[in-house]
This record gives structure tokens, C-alpha cells and sequence, in this order.
């Protein structure tokens, strides 16, 4: 079975969007809704996720970025979360294909360690691992409270995510780990220098999960452009759809025009 891509929106401008951590692309409808006059869209259901659960893939940036490189035209490439790890591994390989990189509550590291203070609690990645083994349904939705943590209407934010994370049917549990696996161990923050793309990196003022100045960090490093939003937390396309559409003005701006 192959990967999961819906296609949507009707706009001359290209993009995929890759969703985070136990999602699946569902969740980005409020920003499909936002962009699907400017935009076609190509939103991934990763690897056991959605209706990709039984694809076989594993969840490993590169093999992920390829074959969602095999089935869209090239374009600008979103990711949320985890999925951030997903699109900027393309933009610095295949920059071919990925012809801008916006980064949503995303970064080249998600642990927090000794030379890198803006990360998350590595425990937290660990227990949440752990926890996994033994309660899934509960582990989801701890990691769930987090992700609405910070905006402006928490329990929104929380009713909304725990509705669409089963709406495809649950995500693999062996996904599940190997995703845990992903955010304690990856590191590209060596690489940001290399990327060859246009680049904006947005944050929520209020995320609990990528602190802000992890984004503002990464996005000098490669010269992209850092836009906070004021009053969201780590899924800022629940509630602030239209502010991120905004972000990605320039982006896809100049993708159609290089000059």
C-alpha cells in the first residue's frame, strides 16, 4: 500500500502539508480551509497514521521524504511537529523537489540537552515512551493536553484534537514508537547552515512542547524568517489558521516569483 495523500483545494500555488506526532492530515482542515483559494494542497497521512496505518513504510524522515516526493509536483513543504522533521530532511536533500520549508512548532532537535537549552524535557519523551507500552489511549491523551496547552481556548483546542486523532482509526503503536524514537534522537541543527530553500519558521508564543526561541534560533541559522503568533500554543492552525496562512504569504509568493 502506498502513502496517503489527499489532494486539495484548487489555488495555482503547490504545498504539502505533513502532520505531527499520533495525527493524521486531517487535522490541518481549518488551514486547508484558509489556503484552498491560493493553494493546492497535498496533505500526507504519514506512515500507520490515518489511512496510511497499514502503508508498511517505516517512520524515518528520509524514506518518508521520498515517497511523498514521488507523488506530489514540487512545491513548498510544510510540517507541524514531528512532521517538521520530515520536510526539512527534503528541503536539504531534495531541494529539487522542496522549493521552500515552513517549519510550524518545529526544530532540528525536540530534546533538550546540554548545548541545546531550548528543547523539550527529555524525561518527558522518555516517559511518554514508556507509557505507551502500558496505557495508549492514556499517553495520547497526556500528550494530546499538551499540544492545546497555551492557546486561547485550551479545551477548544483539546475537544477539537481528541475528535480528529481517531477520525482515520488508530495510529500503530510500532509508529507510535518509532516516532518517540525520532524526537529523542534527531538532530539536524549541524545542517540548518546547508539549507538551500527559503525558509519560515513559526512559532506559538504560548507552546509548551517547542519553546520559541528554539524556531528564532534555528531560523537565523539558515536566514529564514521567524514569525511568532501571539496567543497560540503548539497546534496554532486550531484557532489561528488564518495567521499562519499569513506567514506563509511570502513563502509561496516566492515560489511563483524568484525575482
Amino acid at each position: 500500500m502506498t502513502l496517503h495523500i489527499d489532494q486539495l483545494g484548487h489555488g495555482p500555488q503547490p504545498l504539502v502539508l505533513i502532520h505531527g506526532w499520533a495525527m493524521h492530515g486531517g487535522v490541518f482542515a481549518p488551514l486547508v480551509q484558509a489556503l484552498a483559494e491560493r493553494c493546492t494542497l497535498y496533505v500526507a497521512d504519514l506512515p500507520g497514521h490515518g489511512h496510511s496505518r497499514h502503508c508498511g513504510l517505516p517512520l524515518e524522515p528520509h524514506v518518508v521524504a521520498d515517497a511523498i516526493a514521488r507523488a506530489t509536483p514540487p512545491a513548498p513543504w510544510l510540517g507541524w511537529s514531528l512532521g517538521g522533521l520530515v520536510a526539512l530532511a527534503a528541503a536539504l536533500d531534495l531541494p529539487g523537489q522542496v522549493q521552500g520549508l515552513a517549519m510550524l512548532c518545529a526544530t532540528p532537535k525536540f530534546v533538550r540537552g546540554a548545548d541545546w537549552p531550548h528543547g523539550s524535557d527529555g524525561t518527558l519523551v522518555h516517559q511518554l515512551a514508556l507509557d505507551l507500552e502500558t496505557d495508549y489511549r492514556a499517553t495520547l491523551e497526556r500528550f494530546l493536553a499538551l499540544e492545546a496547552m497555551g492557546s486561547d481556548d485550551p479545551k477548544a483546542g483539546l475537544r477539537r484534537l481528541r475528535a480528529d486523532v481517531f477520525a482515520r482509526g488508530e495510529p500503530e503503536l510500532r509508529v507510535l514508537q518509532e516516532g518517540i524514537v525520532l524526537l529523542e534522537r534527531s538532530d539536524l541543527r549541524a545542517r540548518l547552515a546547508q539549507l538551500a530553500v527559503p525558509s519560515v519558521w513559526i512559532a506559538g508564543r504560548r507552546d509548551r512542547l517547542v519553546p520559541p526561541a528554539a524556531m528564532a534560533w534555528s531560523a537565523a541559522q539558515c536566514g529564514g524568517r521567524f514569525v511568532e503568533i501571539p496567543h497560540a500554543g503548539h497546534a496554532p492552525f486550531i484557532g489561528h489558521a488564518d495567521a499562519v496562512a499569513a506567514a506563509l504569504a511570502p513563502l509561496s509568493v516566492s515560489m511563483e516569483d524568484p525575482a
